[in-house]
């Protein structure tokens, strides 16, 4: 049961910044264009909620792959910080281990179908042609559900804004949902999963809205 003592319709928000980013460059929008507050204040108004606080989880860069990209990221992320109502918490970007890379290779090449004699050639010669070395944002996602299924527990809230497509948060959301709270998801149009649509009140946010209401 929702608190009926507190009839204002406080919410929090949770912003799975890795999600975010790159479905917005993908739509045209630089990321370090949005400003975050303006996108938190029109959710919640969407939703007819009051944007109480919000929580912006992102992943940093090592800075040995890059020094201009650390630093801009840094910068971005201390640009949200210092946002109204807005809490930043991060998490290392990590690379795959050598046995992920070893088993993505080897799915790889199995699905090439190649004949007996070429195969021992793509292994010696080009193995890392079929095989990646690409960062893994590992963590954040189970950080943002551990929060927000918390949050819920301890009644601090009962109204749940999900700012993400993935359809992995459907359990959490799903359990804050049985614990009496109000749950609700927005994101993107592009990157949206239909079975959050589906499933929980949503707002598809296009990259027209986004440039006309939520740039800096």
């Amino acid at each position: 049961m929702l608190n009926q003592r507190n009839p204002v319709k406080e919410a929090i928000i949770f912003i799975d910044g890795n999600n975010f980013y790159h479905n917005i460059r993908q739509m045209g929008v630089r990321p370090g264009d949005v400003d975050f507050y303006k996108l938190s204040e029109l959710i919640c108004s969407h939703f007819g909620l009051i944007h109480k606080h919000s929580i912006y989880y992102n992943s940093i860069p090592n800075i040995a792959d890059g020094k201009e990209v650390y630093f801009k990221h840094m910068r971005f992320l201390s640009e949200i910080e210092k946002l109204p109502k807005f809490e930043l918490k991060t998490r290392k970007l990590q690379k795959h281990s050598t046995r992920e890379l070893l088993e993505e290779k080897r799915q790889r090449l199995s699905g090439l179908d190649l004949c007996d004699k070429c195969r021992p050639l793509v292994e010696s010669n080009c193995a890392d042609c079929v095989g990646t070395s690409k960062k893994r944002e590992k963590g954040i996602d189970v950080m943002i559900a551990l929060d927000m299924v918390e949050d819920a527990i301890d009644n601090k809230y009962d109204y749940f804004v999900l700012v993400s497509g993935d359809a992995d948060f459907l359990p959490a959301l799903d359990l804050i949902k049985r614990k009496g709270k109000e749950v609700f998801s927005a994101f993107l149009t592009k990157g949206y999963s239909f079975q959050l649509r589906e499933k929980h009140q949503f707002f598809s946010i296009g990259a027209s809205l986004i440039t006309e209401k939520c740039m800096k």
